[in-house]
């Protein structure tokens, strides 16, 4: 199984928990390359947990019958039949698969879709853990919204459906999904979001944001950002700690290091990772290192290793 599995998944750990059980297991894979979904039959108990060279993906989770224990740190959080799991696969600790028969539906939502739906909708770059609410009670409004949609793509991928013919259709679905679960599923930056409701940024956060998307990579500085958006550098910093929650230096700081992520994340890129953090403004490789890993859970060399990895695992 394991074997199996991994040319759709990359690497991973896994092993039995019951010892008891006749091995049996029958699974469904389908795929557009941003979406994934496993459909599996189990006959025996197992656990798995996602190797440090793992792709980045949230994972959700719908059981049909019996249990799929989701670890996160000394919490066990059980997934039955009246709950949906949410959760990023580097966050959890183990997944535990149990209850003979076991059915369950799992959708594998590439991870780069929910940082660019939350950059988008805070208007500010997502670094750091999301810390998603990881089970959603299906008797809630919000609840029957997230599994309603969830099981429209579920319909549509099942069996190479129409959604895997239809990348338009599969794109706008797996977008609002992505929109769906950031705006009614609590999460790390949730309070953010009931600000926005009611202050809308003003103008000069608007033209400051904007003018360092257009220099990201530039040696700009908060002089000049306060220049191009026409105030002081004291307005400019209230305001952001205003209607963004930090600083203008803080939100320039993660754009380069979501930058520096990107590129470390493409495979055909070949510079080296001192020239990378050059590039993005980093002069201190080991203070570089050090922010990379808080806000992303993993060290640069980390990145560029299991990005490496899912290259030569593509070839």
């Amino acid at each position: 199984m394991v074997e199996a599995f991994t040319g759709s998944f990359g690497p991973f750990d896994a092993w039995r928990t019951g010892r008891e059980q006749a091995i049996s297991w029958k699974t469904g894979f389908w795929t557009d390359g941003t979406l994934s979904l496993v459909s599996g039959q189990y006959s025996y108990e197992w656990s798995v947990k996602a190797a440090p060279e793992t792709a980045e993906w949230l994972s959700v989770i719908l059981v049909r019958s019996g249990a799929i224990d989701l670890a996160l740190g000394r919490t066990v959080i059980e997934g039955t039949a009246g709950r949906l799991l949410l959760v990023n696969n580097r966050e959890a600790d183990r997944f535990s698969v149990r209850g003979t028969p076991h059915q369950s539906d799992v959708l594998r939502l590439d991870w780069k879709v929910i940082a660019q739906t939350a950059a988008a909708i805070l208007e500010t770059p997502l670094i750091g853990t999301l810390r998603l609410a990881p089970t959603i009670d299906l008797s809630t409004p919000a609840g029957q919204l997230v599994r309603g949609l969830a099981q429209t793509i579920i319909n549509g991928v099942r069996n190479n459906g129409p959604l895997i013919h239809s990348p338009i259709a599969m794109s706008h679905l797996t977008q609002a999904f992505a929109n769906l679960v950031l705006r009614s599923i609590p999460h790390r930056f949730s309070h953010l979001l009931e600000r926005k409701v009611h202050l809308p940024a003003p103008r000069h956060i608007r033209c400051a944001v904007e003018f360092m998307h257009a220099n990201v990579g530039e040696p700009i500085t908060m002089q000049n950002v306060a220049e191009a958006s026409g105030v002081s550098i004291r307005a400019l910093e209230g305001g952001f700690r205003t209607f963004k929650g930090t600083t203008p230096s803080a939100y320039l700081r993660a754009m380069r290091l979501r930058a520096a992520r990107e590129d470390l994340l493409d495979p055909s890129n070949r510079q080296l990772l001192r020239d990378i953090c050059l590039k993005w403004g980093f002069f201190h490789f080991g203070r570089f290192a050090a922010s990379y890993r808080t806000a992303f859970g993993e060290t640069p060399s980390e990145t560029r290793r299991r990005s490496n990895g899912e290259r030569m695992s593509g070839l």
